[in-house]
This record gives structure tokens, sequence and C-alpha cells, in this order.
């Protein structure tokens, strides 16, 4: 699957609120979590999110979602709290079916990353994290002057919020990107206020203002890799030095931007790109001369069941189309992945559709 398409799909978090990812690419699975501002229906199109697309999907099946209350995500009277935007990202990887990935989290997503992979050790091989921090605003400012700042901030996206054209409606993205073009500008801008309400982002980042990761990240175990732009004014770079420095064994890579997150028309685009490929684990290889085997050893129902599974359908669907419980249907699964000798659901479903499964959802 090229990077230029995606099968979007949905799933529930633990408090119901549905949740839409992606899934984009072939290879070992990478998890990323972007910014709260965007969306899954203008990614491809992006001049800012879609070259980290082509980027991480060059060795790497790229799985991606919508932020609850943005997107394509449930918006409507949902908890916005930072423990809950960890249990969405624990709910898509369930959804996905994959058993250790990469996971790369960038910005405010930097902080749900850095909680999951602290918490699912035996899950996460590999964590990236770009415009990291230990401290949300809040939870870092002590002075009466510092946290007036942060209100001030919070203040004007609310204040332009409702026009996008407007200069307050321009605030937020000038501190996003100061060095971007034109084009790159207004279309974050469009994707900012596109990808959820005003009520929401106030929601979102008044959330990740008060939370303190200090103690979480030590807790890290695998190989992490973190990049911090030396001059960004969203999340101070002090901050960045912080986290690799409390995250045991990882190497911290300083990027010569003002953006806080690098473009790809910028010099250290390539840089970023270069430590990126030396980081990551190489890809896997599908053994195509065994998958006839494979399938072979499944029962009928279990190739029904596969073959439903490479169109894109999730259990709650499957349950439905086939009359039984989404137990019994994890269950079939299970043993499926078992069979076919694969590391989760989405090599599955590279080795059903190399088989000539799954068709229907194609046609």
């Amino acid at each position: 699957m090229s990077h230029r398409t995606q099968e979007i799909r949905f799933c529930r978090s633990r408090d119901g609120v549905r949740i839409a990812y992606a899934v984009r690419g072939t290879g070992p699975s990478l998890v990323c979590i972007s910014h709260w501002m965007h969306t899954l229906k203008f990614d491809l199109d992006s001049p800012v999110w879609n070259p980290w697309l082509s980027t991480l999907t060059r060795r790497h099946s790229v799985i991606s979602y919508d932020w609850r209350g943005c997107g394509l995500s449930d918006w409507d009277r949902i908890d916005l709290s930072f423990e809950r935007h960890v249990e969405d990202l624990e709910a898509v990887v369930a959804a996905a079916g994959v058993k250790r990935f990469v996971l790369v989290a960038m910005a405010f997503g930097a902080g749900t990353g850095l909680a999951y992979a602290a918490r699912h050790p035996e899950l996460v091989s590999h964590l990236v994290l770009y415009g990291s921090w230990s401290r949300g605003r809040l939870a870092r400012m002590t002075t009466a002057e510092e946290r007036a700042e942060a209100r001030t901030r919070l203040k004007a996206i609310e204040l332009g919020w409702p026009d996008e054209n407007s200069g307050y409606g321009q605030f937020y993205t000038s501190l996003y990107l100061p060095n971007a073009s034109s084009e790159q500008r207004q279309s974050l801008s469009h994707e900012l206020h596109a990808s959820t309400s005003q009520q929401n982002a106030i929601g979102i980042i008044k959330a990740f203002y008060k939370t303190d990761l200090r103690k979480i990240a030590p807790q890290i175990r695998c190989p992490t890799l973190v990049f911090h732009a030396h001059e960004e004014s969203l999340i101070p770079f002090n901050e960045g030095r912080a986290v690799a420095a409390l995250i045991p064994g990882a190497r911290f890579v300083p990027i010569n931007s003002r953006n806080h997150l690098v473009l790809s028309t910028e010099p250290a685009w390539k840089k970023v790109g270069d430590e990126l490929d030396s980081f990551l684990p190489g890809t896997f290889e599908v053994q195509t001369e065994s998958v006839e085997l494979n399938l072979e050893q499944l029962t009928p129902r279990e190739r029904q069941i596969l073959d439903i599974v490479a169109q894109g359908v999730d259990n709650n669907g499957i349950a439905k189309q086939l009359g039984i419980s989404e137990k019994t249907v994890r269950n079939h699964i299970s043993t499926i992945l078992d069979k076919l000798g694969v590391d989760g659901r989405l090599q599955a479903v590279v080795r059903a559709r190399e088989a000539g499964l799954g068709r229907k959802s194609r046609s």
C-alpha cells in the first residue's frame, strides 16, 4: 500500500469514544502520533504532514489517527484529559492488532507517546520523539508572570478561532511555523480550523499544559531518539534536552530550525531523514513463497475471517457479518496470526492480499 493511499478504520476507546485511524504503506509496523492540529482527511495533500508520511512509509506500515475531539473521531461531549488520550492510543494499537512496533510521537503527541512507551515496554521496540516535553506549559511555569503568559496564549487562540484569516486567527500557526512559506502556513491554518472546534482545541491545550511527565520518562527502556528544534518558540529547547536526559540511554539530536515541526523545504529536513534511517530497524521481507502453505493450514472458517480482515473490516464488523460474538472473532484471529507466523494484523493483511484474499474492498 502506497503512502498516497490509506485505509481509514474506526475503533472505540475505553470510555466509548470513537477514534478514526488510518493505515498506509507496507513493512514492519510504525505508529505515528502527530500533533492534534491535523486530520486524516487532509494529511495526504498537506505540504506540512505529507512529507513526514512519505518518509515514514518508505520502510514501514504506518498507523496514525485523529485525536479525540478532532478530525473523523468523535467531537461532542467528550473527556479531553491526558489519560483519555493515552487510552485512545491503546485502543488504536489493539484494533490494528500489532504486537511490537516503532512509536513516533510529535509535539503534544510526544507526551502521549512517552506515557504509552513507559506503560507498555513489551510493545514499543523503538521510540522517536520530536518537539517533546517533560512538563506542560502550566506545569513548568511557577511565577505569576509566567502563568499569565500561558493564559494569554490560550486567550489569543480563543479570540482568533472564529476567523482563520485574521491576525488572531493566524497567531497559533505563526508560532508553530514562523519560517514556513505562505502555502505551508495557510495549509496548516486551514487544517487546524477544519480539524476541531474552538472548545475542543482549548480543552486539549489546557489538559496538556497541566501534565507533568518527569516521573514517567525514566521508566522508558527502549532505544529512544529525541529531536528538538533549537530556536522554536512553542516548546523550549531545554524541555527537549530534559526529556533526553530523563530517558535512560536516549540520544538527543538538535535541529537547526525556528519551526516547531521541521519542514521538507528546510536544510534540516535531510538531517532528520538521515537520523531516522540510521535509528529505525530495517524492514522485514515477506516470505511470499510460504504464503500458500500457511493459508492451507487454515480451517474454512479461519480463511473466511482472514478474507474479511483483508477487506479492512474490524472485529465488530466481522462479528455482525458472520453472526458470531466479537470474542469469538478475536480468538479466531489470534489463531490465524499464529498459524501464519506473522507479528500482527497488518502483516496478516499483506500476506492475505498477496494470496488473493480481500479483493472485495478493492473492487
